[in-house]
């Protein structure tokens, strides 16, 4: 009998609107091909994510907002489990994503967006390493955000009175966590794809 997966991966998205997805890159792309982008970037991570989840050692939920249940199954595939994120901020969504995970007896939770297509397997492989030593891992973004948090331990302070969508986010995310005394680990500096610039960056844009 296989014991249950203690490491989980939470992969933050937004369902594919035209008009309300990738929003800071309609004036140059069209509302369209802004909405169409999202939907590429994410089936590109859940496709880097494919050789993890078939190990069996690791589960994984997808944090949805913007379309339905039935909307989000259609698009990824019914083999996912999906979960609507609850909050009207990014910090209170991810306190509750946390949250719900450690209330399900996951000992270490790793949270992704879909906005960083660089990421690999390895880079969550090293984070989910990192928390079995430290409280706090984070991997942070060329913009001063970070493409990735994890926890070993519930920690709904760590995301308040933070300027989300700013250059300070890491920064001051790094400061809370030395407040709170977390311990904490950082992987590799990584780009994520927000402005025009950022696009050569997402693979399969930059083989066209």
């Amino acid at each position: 009998m296989t014991s249950p997966a203690k490491d989980h991966l939470i992969l933050f998205t937004r369902y594919p609107v035209v008009g309300k997805t990738k929003t800071r890159l309609i004036p140059y792309l069209g509302a369209e091909k802004a909405a169409d982008l999202q939907r590429q970037m994410t089936e590109y991570i859940v496709g880097t994510l494919h050789p993890l989840r078939s190990r069996g050692r690791l589960s994984m939920a997808v944090h949805f907002t913007g379309g339905s249940l039935g909307e989000m199954q259609g698009w990824l595939g019914p083999q996912l489990t999906y979960r609507p994120q609850r909050g009207p901020g990014l910090g209170q969504r991810l306190h509750h994503a946390f949250e719900q995970g450690f209330w399900a007896d996951f000992e270490r939770i790793v949270v992704i967006g879909s906005d960083c297509p660089a990421i690999s397997a390895h880079h969550l492989e090293q984070a989910f390493h990192q928390l079995k030593n430290h409280d706090l891992v984070l991997g942070p973004a060329q913009d001063g955000g970070y493409y990735l948090v994890g926890l070993s331990r519930g920690c709904g302070e760590l995301f308040q009175n933070i300027a989300w969508g700013t250059e300070q986010v890491f920064a001051q995310t790094v400061a809370i966590a030395a407040q709170l005394n977390l311990s904490m680990a950082t992987l590799e500096m990584l780009q994520d794809v927000d402005r025009l610039e950022d696009l050569p960056t997402f693979p399969p844009l930059a083989r066209a």
